[in-house]
């Protein structure tokens, strides 16, 4: 289950980074996309450590 959460939470924020830096470029798109996705990380570990443990 944690390894779902995980995946799940990248993929969103990733998503939502994407979204939002698609506006100003492909390569702003990228970049943001990749911060985006660091803090899904964040956000997958915490809840797994909250929730999950």
């Amino acid at each position: 289950m944690k390894k779902i959460i995980l995946f799940l939470s990248i993929s969103v924020f990733g998503w939502i980074g994407w979204w939002f830096g698609a506006r100003l470029g492909i390569m702003t798109a990228y970049l943001v996309s990749m911060a985006g996705s660091l803090l899904g990380v964040v956000v997958g570990v915490l809840f797994n450590r909250k929730y999950l443990e």
